[in-house]
This record gives structure tokens, C-alpha cells and sequence, in this order.
């Protein structure tokens, strides 16, 4: 039956079609990265490592569990989406070290904290990805807002293990030379005035 009038709509029922299969990805996507970090732990060597995921594990639990909440209820859940606060110190080293070429695992036991790391870091990427792409087109606005909220923190938990990463030499960083790196930071101007728009009445002139 087609209806495209406006209706009053119970909260929990305010939801897109569309939206049904993005919030059913995201939410099992979120479940996968728990699982795995689960997995990954008895591989872990490292106690730093072990505490970034462990403090990770806990907070995406949090932030899964608020979004159940609100998906099932359409309405605020019981708590909110919080803040990530990274335990990372914000220095990066710069430059390439003399490293082993990378080679998939012979056995299990070449699984490697380096790797382990690597593994956490694409997962926590591509659920960003998932969330920006999924928060877009969202019609209920507390879901909407919830998976919003929830894309900073999984950007910071990123950041948190590249800086891990990156301090024992896992993720390298190459820089330019300083002249090559001075004319792409100076590639671009600032706008100036205002610009002539087509179509426009006051002189072709946006207001």
C-alpha cells in the first residue's frame, strides 16, 4: 500500500528501510571488531598494546550498547556516547628506519604484536568509514546523532594505535625533501572577495 503522506510515528517504528540495513551492518560490524579484538588478545605480547585494546574493547562495548538502545527504542539511550580519551602522547617520528620485508605468517606462532596492531588499526578505520557513510542517511534523528557522536571517537581510537604503532617503528612515516614539502604547503591561496555567481541579481555578486 502506498502511503507518502505524513503520519505521526511511534519512536521505536521511526526508521527508513534504507536505514534498517545500514544500522543491521553497522551494529554487526561493530560486533566483528569486539570479537576480534577478543581473539587478538592472546596473542599480545606487549602490556601497552594490551591496555590499548582492552580500554578500546570497553569503550566500543559502551558506544554499541548506547546504539542498540536507541535503534531498538528510537529514543536517548540510557547512556551516552561518552568520549574517548587516548593515553598517547602526540609525538610522531619522522623518517624511515632499515626493517625485515613483510611476508605473510608461516605458523601461528609468527603472530607478532606488529601485526596484532595493524589488525586493530584497520578495523577501527573501516567501522569509521561505515559510521560517516551509515550517520548521512540515518532518519531517526537519535540514531542519527549517536553514530555521529560515535565517528570522533573511532577516529581517536585509530589515531591511538597509529601513534602506537608508529613509536615502535611499526608505521613508519617518510617525509619530503623540506624544498618539496615547502611548494606543496604553499600550492594554495586563500579566497578573496566575494565571487561572481552565476544567475545572480546583484550583479552576478553572492551576497
Amino acid at each position: 500500500m502506498q502511503n507518502n503522506q505524513q503520519q505521526a510515528v511511534p519512536a521505536n517504528m521511526n526508521h527508513g528501510g534504507h536505514e534498517l540495513f545500514d544500522l543491521h551492518e553497522v551494529l554487526a560490524g561493530q560486533i566483528n571488531v569486539l570479537d576480534q579484538f577478543m581473539m587478538f588478545r592472546q596473542f599480545v605480547k606487549d602490556q601497552e598494546l594490551l591496555d590499548i585494546l582492552d580500554r578500546q574493547y570497553q569503550f566500543i562495548m559502551e558506544q554499541y550498547n548506547s546504539c542498540v538502545d536507541a535503534f531498538t527504542t528510537g529514543q536517548n539511550p540510557q547512556q551516552d556516547t561518552g568520549q574517548y580519551k587516548m593515553q598517547q602522547e602526540n609525538n610522531i617520528v619522522y623518517g624511515l628506519q632499515p626493517s625485515q620485508p613483510k611476508k605473510p605468517n608461516q605458523s601461528i606462532q609468527d603472530v607478532k604484536d606488529a601485526g596484532i596492531s595493524g589488525h586493530m588499526l584497520g578495523l577501527i578505520k573501516s567501522t569509521a568509514s561505515l559510521l560517516t557513510m551509515t550517520a548521512v542517511e540515518v532518519t531517526n534523528p537519535v540514531v542519527r546523532r549517536i553514530l555521529a557522536d560515535t565517528v570522533p571517537n573511532y577516529i581517536e581510537m585509530a589515531y591511538e594505535i597509529f601513534l602506537y604503532q608508529n613509536k615502535h617503528h611499526y608505521y613508519q612515516v617518510p617525509q619530503l625533501k623540506q624544498q618539496d614539502m615547502q611548494q606543496m604547503t604553499t600550492g594554495f591561496q586563500k579566497a578573496q572577495g566575494k565571487p561572481q555567481m552565476p544567475g545572480n541579481s546583484s550583479n552576478g555578486l553572492l551576497q
